[in-house]
């Protein structure tokens, strides 16, 4: 049976989503041989401004790079679930900060609120890779790429002398994600 799976991962500039979703392509196609593709939109203020990463992962040809009937979104920011929540398909995901959106939409998708970046500060001590908390996270719950191949994947991409901190919060999210299954 064959699959497709879009992601959104969704914020404002400056919080590493267009490396959360390099990272995750990377996993899926170099480590687990599928097709993967990857593109970003970011505004005019690098940092601060809207930000989004979009990744397809699919077992067959992707005819189309962007990401339009979603099945799982991250939003980081009010901003950015108010906006594209609505590309949501019914029987999708949406994983939000729970600090950073307090007004979550209804609908027919599946919502987990997780305190992603207060995560990233307390539990790790840094709020910079809260994008690998939320990469963590993503990877449980979509169940698609293995944990494996996105940590060898973080490892070739995060800049060298952090990687035992990205793989710190990268495990962090996965565990966050487990507890949210059960």
């Amino acid at each position: 049976m064959s699959f497709h799976y879009e992601i959104r991962l969704s914020g404002e500039g400056g919080q590493g989503l267009v490396l959360a979703g390099k990272v995750l392509t990377e996993a899926a196609a170099i480590y687990e041989d599928m097709n993967a593709t990857q593109s970003q939109s970011y505004g005019p203020e690098a940092r601060g401004g809207a930000s989004r990463s979009e990744v397809i992962i699919s077992d067959e040809d992707i005819d189309y790079p962007k990401a339009v009937s979603i099945d799982l979104l991250l939003a980081l920011t009010q901003e950015s679930c108010s906006r594209y929540w609505h590309d949501l398909k019914d029987d999708g995901v949406l994983l939000v900060d729970s600090d950073a959106v307090t007004d979550i939409p209804e609908g027919k998708f599946t919502v987990h609120k997780v305190p992603i970046i207060e995560l990233a500060r307390t539990k790790v001590g840094k709020v910079v890779v809260a994008n690998i908390v939320a990469l963590g996270v993503m990877t449980e719950l979509m169940g698609i790429v293995s944990a494996e191949s996105v940590e060898e994947a973080i490892l070739t991409r995060v800049p060298k002398g952090t990687e035992e901190l990205n793989v710190k919060a990268f495990h962090l999210g996965l565990e966050t994600a487990r507890a949210l299954k059960t």
